[in-house]
């Protein structure tokens, strides 16, 4: 495969951003198998942000020739209090986490932090640790899921030291993550060549977001327009904490149906759209088209081959949401059915969820 069909699988949507292109380039160039890492916390159920749009990059990337591997980050989920720091809940979420990305992305390789670490990690840790500030080190703490002002267990400080060594330990080359995760991928970059470690490219994908009306502002959100704005489409994903706003992966076609049908989607309107999101990054990315099924007197079948055409028509108001909404859901049923079917004859997998651990 030529350098410019590896490019263009590796930016193709979802990829929102790569810093830099130029260096992801002379990657494809210089060396046949590329090393790819995105991480995980093990927690909640997964759903349309984590498995499907994340899976679909991780596919699209293989494709290109990278060696794939799913971070089941064990000790940060520990440090990050998920399932109430219950270590044996939290390797059963591994378990079902490694299930998930095995069999929805074939060929990657799904490794814990606890199979991973060891002394010279920790000595790492403490090396990297020398080289930035605590300033810089609570600037990522969003990457946790935390505000910068949250009163913070000791531990957590060094959640981001340890992603940022994590990537070295797995001799990455190119770390992937939704656009949440920026901040310490930059982090990396900077503190890497100052210790003589090669610094990963960094490739973000779009975050999908919720199916609720999008945040409007971000509370303690300070800065240029451009991280405002960020953090708006932070807080605004596609988010287990928040279910109602998630469709999940275990979901029944009946229950896409309702919750797509209650999704905000408001006539003409593109911006904050959860509806067009799931089309551009989920539906048009298996699919050549989206085909419209409505009644003769609303204007009959459509079909739409491109995501750009379909937003004109959304747009222009030639494309009512209930028809948008109704395809969509269709669609996404399509996706996520084979998944579904999969964790059926899985069941015992789901057991560490039963009593609404996260």
């Amino acid at each position: 495969m030529d350098v410019e069909t590896k490019m263009d699988l590796a930016l193709r949507p979802p990829t929102q951003e790569v810093v830099t292109q130029e260096e992801l380039r002379a990657l494809f160039e210089t060396k046949a198998k590329p090393k790819h890492y995105i991480g995980f916390e093990a927690s909640g159920l997964l759903h349309l942000g984590s498995l499907i749009v994340s899976g679909f990059k991780i596919r699209d990337l293989q494709r290109a020739g990278c060696e794939t591997t799913v971070f089941l980050a064990d000790w940060h989920s520990l440090i990050n209090r998920k399932f109430d720091g219950d270590w044996e809940k939290i390797q059963g979420a591994c378990a079902y986490y490694r299930e998930a990305f095995e069999f929805f992305c074939p060929g990657v390789k799904t490794v814990k932090g606890s199979e991973l670490y060891e002394e010279k990690y920790w000595e790492d840790v403490m090396k990297f640790s020398r080289e930035i500030t605590l300033a810089r080190d609570v600037r990522c703490l969003t990457i946790m899921g935390r505000s910068e002002k949250e009163k913070l267990d000791l531990a957590q400080y060094f959640y981001p030291p340890m992603q940022a060594v994590d990537m070295r330990w797995l001799k990455v080359d190119i770390a992937h993550a939704g656009l949440e995760q920026r901040k310490i991928h930059m982090l990396a970059r900077e503190a890497f060549p100052k210790m003589k470690w090669k610094p990963p490219v960094a490739l973000h994908h779009a975050l999908l977001p919720g199916l609720a009306e999008p945040e409007k502002s971000v509370a303690g959100t300070g800065g240029e327009e451009k991280e405002v704005g960020e953090a708006r489409e932070v807080a605004s994903k596609m988010s287990k904490s928040k279910p109602w706003t998630c469709v999940f992966i275990h979901d029944s076609a009946e229950e896409i149906s309702k919750k797509i049908a209650k999704a905000y989607c408001p006539p003409k309107t593109v911006a904050g759209n959860p509806i067009l999101a799931i089309a551009r990054d989920i539906v048009f990315h298996e699919k050549p088209e989206l085909r419209i099924e409505r009644d003769a007197k609303f204007g009959g079948d459509a079909a739409f081959v491109s995501y750009g055409e379909l937003e004109k028509a959304f747009a222009d108001g030639a494309l009512h949401p209930a028809d948008l909404k109704s395809a969509v859901a269709r669609e996404l049923n399509e996706v996520i059915a084979p998944v579904r079917k999969h964790f059926e004859k899985k069941k015992d997998l789901l057991r560490v969820y039963e009593d609404g651990g996260r």
